[in-house]
């Protein structure tokens, strides 16, 4: 055990536990702001799909195409679709 009587030995070891103790901080910290990041995006997308719908349901009554039957169902459609769009390959 004569290493640990060297002071640049104890210093370096130290200076590694340091380094590796933030690095993981660093990473733990980074992956929670990942999630609530795509957490936000899902809510916008969303409610952005939600405005699309009733911009779609506006122009329909504008054009005389939709019925009062017909009111909320593409709103609820789009945002009801979010998240799960089938992506082509």
């Amino acid at each position: 055990m004569s290493f640990l009587r060297h002071p640049a030995t104890i210093l370096g070891c130290l200076n590694l536990s340091a380094i590796a103790g933030s690095t993981y901080y660093l990473r733990s910290h980074h992956t929670y702001n990942l999630e609530e990041f795509e957490a936000r995006l899902d809510e916008i997308e969303g409610t952005l799909r939600g405005h699309i719908g009733l911009i779609e349901e506006s122009l329909d009554r504008l054009e005389g195409k939709a019925t009062e039957a017909d009111r909320g169902k593409k709103m609820d459609e789009y945002y009801g679709k979010r998240g799960r769009d089938d992506k082509k390959s």
